[in-house]
Order: C-alpha cells, then structure tokens, then sequence
C-alpha cells in the first residue's frame, strides 16, 4: 500500500473509531506525543481529551465525510478530510451542514499531529445561522 493511500486509511480509521466515541481504539492510531489543536487554538493531549471535549459542546456529533486529500511532505504525509458534522446540541437541537476540515500529519504509521476547524463556535454563537 501506498504512504498516501495507507495515511488515509489510518486517518479513517481514527475517525471511525473517534466517532463512535471510542477513545480508547482512537489513540492507537496516534503517536505517544501527538500534537491536537482544535478551533480557537485549544490543545488537546490526547483522544480521551477529545471525546470529553465534544461531550461538553454536543449531546452527540457524526462526520459526513465528502472527501480526503493528501499530499507528501518532507518525511511526513498530509491528510485533510472535509465534510460537514451532524448530531445534537445539549438543549436537544438537531444540527446538520455544519463544514468541517482536519488536517492530519501521518509519519511511520501514526498520526503525530491533528488541527480541527468547524463552524461550531459561530453557530454556537448565533443559532440563526444555522437554519438548513
């Protein structure tokens, strides 16, 4: 297999497994010192942090995956997947067409860094934009 095509698998698989939520299978497919950065620059440590951080922000939350794209880079291989994100808010309103995009760096096998951005925050912040 491919560095790229083997990249996006294992990208895949850890959002599978993330959107389970399943933190624990999630971590196995990232280095011991992964660096998570997620919208407004909040660091995550690790897949544990994450799933506690959208159980804080959604009763629960899926990926419509559109697409990923990949590009070698230096000893590293680049993995964005775009889509929107679906689920629930806490006060029980359903959400869908929310874009997302993760960029993802894969080296010998495991993600070593991850950046997340969405539209979460500006709809948070104003609901009305968020009519589908």
């Amino acid at each position: 297999m491919s560095n790229m095509k083997n990249a996006v698998q294992i990208v895949s698989d850890f959002l599978e497994a993330s959107m389970k939520p399943d933190p624990v299978l999630a971590a196995t497919f990232m280095s011991d010192d992964v660096k998570i950065t997620f919208t407004g620059k909040r660091v995550m440590e690790n897949a544990s942090v994450i799933t506690q951080f959208n159980a804080g922000r959604y009763t629960w939350v899926k990926k419509a995956i559109e697409s990923y794209d990949c590009a070698e880079k230096e000893d590293r291989v680049v993995v964005y997947s775009n889509g929107t994100l679906y689920g629930e808010w806490p006060d029980g309103r359903s959400f869908s067409g929310n874009r997302y995009l993760d960029r993802f760096e894969v080296k010998d096998g495991k993600i070593i860094k991850m950046d997340v951005w969405n539209d979460s925050a500006e709809w948070i912040l104003a609901p009305e934009i968020n009519q589908a």
